[in-house]
């Protein structure tokens, strides 16, 4: 089996080494964001606290006479006293995703600014770093390149570690992997720090969340596993769903008392106030506290009373559903804060360093008595072929489900598959013709 692997690791070090080199560069760019964002828009995220802070409901006329032509998409309170109260729109001629978001003063109601954002939090630096680290900010067809970096990164740091499993004893010892070889020189030194990062960073392997086709099909399973995530109904009581959902109720208690609903149910840290629309009869108040310990309990308020009629418990959530979301803040350095950025930040040097030395390893394969440019050698072909049927069969089966669920990972793998074949028949033909020429 070692020599499959060996093939395997190699081929999609090669070939995909450049997308998970594009991904690890942008990612740490992208673990520094939040400070910048701080410096950045310091103006108009950060207020000086004097007196008390004037109604919700101020504050947000306020935002809407700035934004005119915008309707109210969700209110975020100031959740500190030295915070700006954010106040979101949606705006016509934005892109999807897009919002227009109101910095106001909670002390004046004055608005301090205005900014795109993406996803209703996220201002345009962030957003910008991150279109560039899922798709080279050019759309759906860059997409492809961190689709292909997601769905190959696991493959890589498994195949790896399986490598070191699979390796003779003597160089299987813990202390040779988990610390590099002093002694070492050329290749084996090479060999020695790529082996010893790879262990150390496969500790903090990213999920596959993110990517477009593996985080649906994940969502399926957890869906089938665990049962859906729960969510609040926004239907009034005594109201049956999708009749009279086309009128906003006139009485409205306003959203400072729907905020104090909210308060009084439990809800704490960072909030969202989403008001009724025309497919939603309640008022939906969320807590998005993605720091650790995560809050996400949600409240549905009713606009004519203020009373919450309905609730959705973090607590409730089922376990893969929780993991996911932990996963996807550890991933953007959310979770612990600035000890996640900078853990993150040393993942993606690790990761960085390790992709660049596998070239160096390449490099050093390549035949020292030719003369000219000659790429590396790769591991020796065939080693399919002397595997037992009791496994290659399973094995096979296997790979062809995770390639169907996960398709930019079966699609290369494929390619690889059709590569190595087309070299293969050329070699037996060339070497066939040096036989009868012989």
């Amino acid at each position: 089996m070692r020599p499959l692997l060996l093939r395997l690791h190699f081929y999609a070090g090669v070939v995909i080494g450049p997308f998970l080199l594009v991904a690890a560069i942008t990612g740490l760019m992208y673990t520094a964001t939040p400070q910048i964002e701080a410096v950045v828009y310091r103006h108009e995220l950060k207020v000086t606290p004097h007196g008390e802070a004037e109604p919700l409901s101020a504050q947000v006329a306020a935002a809407r006479k700035a934004v005119p032509e915008g309707t109210l998409f969700s209110v975020a309170p100031a959740t500190g006293r030295t915070d700006s109260t954010r106040v979101v729109f949606d705006k016509p001629g934005l892109p999807d995703n897009y919002t227009q978001t109101a910095f106001v003063n909670p002390y004046s109601s004055e608005v301090l600014g205005q900014e795109r954002t993406f996803a209703g939090w996220w201002l345009p630096v962030r957003a910008w770093v991150d279109g560039f680290h899922r798709h080279l900010n050019l759309g759906e067809f860059g997409r492809n390149y961190s689709e292909i970096a997601a769905s190959w990164l696991w493959v890589e740091v498994l195949g790896g570690l399986a490598l070191w499993l699979t390796a003779p004893r003597s160089r299987r010892r813990l202390r040779r992997v988990l610390v590099p070889q002093g002694g070492a020189k050329g290749r084996r030194r090479t060999m020695s720090w790529h082996a010893t990062v790879g262990v150390w960073a496969s500790i903090g392997l990213p999920g596959m969340t993110w990517s477009v086709h593996a985080g649906a099909s994940i969502g399926k399973i957890q869906s089938a596993l665990a049962g859906p995530t729960p969510a609040v109904s926004t239907t009034l009581p005594g109201r049956a769903a999708g009749k009279e959902s086309a009128s906003v109720p006139v009485k409205d208690v306003g959203i400072d008392a729907v905020v104090a609903s909210a308060h009084a149910a439990g809800l704490r840290g960072v909030l969202d106030v989403t008001p009724p629309t025309k497919d939603q009869t309640t008022y939906v108040v969320k807590e998005n506290t993605r720091s650790w310990p995560e809050r996400h309990d949600t409240v549905a308020v009713d606009p004519a009373t203020g009373k919450v009629t309905d609730r959705a418990n973090w607590a409730d959530y089922p376990l893969l559903a929780k993991m996911t979301n932990w996963g996807i803040d550890a991933h953007m350095g959310l979770l612990f804060g600035l000890a996640n950025q900078i853990a993150l930040a040393l993942l993606a040097v690790a990761l960085i360093g390790m992709i660049l030395r596998g070239y160096r390893m390449w490099w050093l394969r390549r035949p020292t008595r030719t003369e000219g440019f000659v790429l590396g050698r790769a591991p020796a072909r065939g080693a399919w072929r002397r595997l037992p049927g009791w496994f290659l069969a399973p094995a096979v089966l296997l790979t062809a489900m995770i390639g169907y669920y996960v398709p930019l990972f079966g699609l290369p793998l494929l390619a690889f598959l059709a590569v190595d074949l087309i070299i293969g028949a050329r070699r037996r033909r060339r070497t066939e013709r040096t036989e009868v020429a012989a």
